[in-house]
């Protein structure tokens, strides 16, 4: 069973994501800043870590740093979860670590296919979510193999 850390500052929007990803079938951990969260992933190496942008403490973008930047959690797909969503901010959130983003409101297939795809457990490697912009399968596809 996959192992999901959710590093959420909002208790709401963390029990929704854990819902929505133990239906799945996900074992869950969190956190509910960025500095919790790195050092849960020391504790448990979670498999893929969903990162709200907007927290107190560490957010995510410093979070996301700090990963990148220890070699052995720098391979850890990290997913923004995020309330940006104007244009430009999706690839903002990409180009500084992050290996996927979902805007909130979080919608459930969406965040499963992140998951999946992140994960190597989807056949389809490049259904990542907003599909209107095919670009973002090749940058998906790139930031999974560290390019």
């Amino acid at each position: 069973m996959n192992e999901v850390l959710i590093a959420e500052d909002n208790p709401v929007n963390r029990e929704l994501l854990r819902e929505l990803l133990e239906t799945r079938g996900y074992s869950v951990v969190e956190a509910c800043n960025g500095e919790e969260a790195l050092r849960v992933i020391d504790e448990s190496r979670p498999d893929i870590l969903l990162l709200d942008l907007d927290m107190p403490v560490l957010d995510g973008f410093a979070t996301v740093r700090r990963i990148r930047e220890n070699p052995s959690l720098a391979s850890l797909p990290v997913v923004a979860v995020t309330a940006y969503a104007m244009q430009g901010d999706r690839e903002k959130v990409l180009a500084s670590g992050f290996n996927g983003y979902l805007s909130k409101p979080i919608n459930a297939g969406e965040l499963a296919r992140a998951i999946e795809c992140l994960l190597g457990t989807r056949d389809d490697q490049d259904a990542l979510p907003d599909r209107s912009d095919p670009s973002q399968a090749d940058e998906a596809r790139a930031a999974r193999n560290g390019k």
